[in-house]
């Protein structure tokens, strides 16, 4: 199954060029759990120029808006964000899970599909009035990135960009985050 180009070329990168980071995405069946189709972006991220160029489309997304932080969602959103944040030369901010961080903390609670899991952020760490980019590796259901909106913004902060390497399609994400701006690279047809 190939990755459809969404904002990917949209933003700068040329449709050849989108083809072969799209390429260095390996999609692995039955794993974690049998019926789930993985999207490995591992060969992506070791492959230099292909970040590169993922890291400066996400910046162009932004192009021309005030940012003063990227928050990227733990773990690979870390993986995408640092880099974003280091192009944009602006600081990075970690949403953690639970108990990762030392106080004092924000947190919410959000539910997933068989339970809860909780994000945290150390208090003070996203300013007051600030300007985010919120970044994660994969738009599925939506519930982990409407949580982190929910934090970034309890803390004060103005969300500019939501943004993903990809999104999984009929999973609902997109609704969930219905009326923000969204930027998705590549979509993962259902």
């Amino acid at each position: 199954m190939s990755l459809e180009p969404r904002d990917v070329e949209r933003l700068g990168l040329s449709p050849e060029r989108a083809a072969q980071v799209a390429a260095l995405v390996r999609a692995v069946p039955d794993y974690p759990e049998p019926g789930v189709l993985f999207q490995d972006i591992t060969p992506l991220l070791a492959d230099g120029g292909a970040l590169a160029d993922v890291v400066r489309t996400c910046a162009q997304s932004v192009a021309g808006r005030h940012v003063d932080v990227v928050v990227g969602m733990e773990a690979r959103g870390f993986l995408l964000g640092a880099p974003l944040a280091i192009e944009l030369g602006v600081g990075f901010v970690p949403l953690r899970k639970a108990g990762k961080l030392p106080p004092p903390t924000e947190r919410v609670t959000y539910d997933l599909e068989y339970g809860t899991a909780e994000l945290e952020v150390r208090s003070a760490t996203i300013p007051r009035g600030s300007h985010a980019v919120v970044i994660d590796d994969v738009l599925a259901t939506g519930g982990t990135a409407a949580a982190a909106l929910e934090l970034v913004e309890r803390c004060g902060a103005e969300v500019v960009d939501v943004q993903f390497l990809l999104e999984l399609d009929g999973l609902g994400g997109r609704a969930r985050l219905d009326g923000r701006r969204l930027t998705s690279l590549w979509g993962v047809p259902a």
